[in-house]
């Protein structure tokens, strides 16, 4: 007996659970570092349901679920913000943590934290890299 079929593998992002997981995470990772007083200033002119819903397409990539993503890349987005790499980490724990605390299989958190490494010189302050 042959199998002729091919099949897809399934995403991270059905993994999960879909887009109502990757916005109950997004909601979660927010209001963790919003909590966190050496990250919570990045954000007080910041339009934050905008801002989830940025994070939850560009999640929802990352995933490889569907790419909806259309706004700034992330240089654009964080270079004029001059962070320096320990905020950047700040800011990974608190996603790591979030993924932990969600339940989501540990093979899919080691490929978000391979991505948080890829993007970090995109994201920090290149005097800080």
């Amino acid at each position: 007996m042959t199998v002729t079929e091919e099949t897809t593998p399934i995403s991270h992002y059905e993994r999960i659970g879909g887009a109502a997981a990757v916005k109950a995470a997004v909601e979660l990772f927010y209001d963790k570092v919003l909590a966190d007083p050496d990250l919570a200033g990045y954000f007080t002119d910041v339009n934050m349901p905008e801002q989830r819903r940025h994070l939850a397409l560009m999640l929802a990539v990352v995933l490889g679920g569907p790419n909806e993503y259309a706004g700034r890349g992330l240089a654009e987005a964080h270079q004029p913000l001059n962070i320096p790499v320990a905020h950047y980490v700040k800011v990974g724990e608190h996603l790591i943590a979030t993924l932990v605390e969600l339940g989501v299989p540990a093979d899919v958190i080691a490929d978000v934290h391979v991505v948080l490494g890829q993007v970090q010189g995109q994201v920090v302050s290149s005097g800080n890299a």
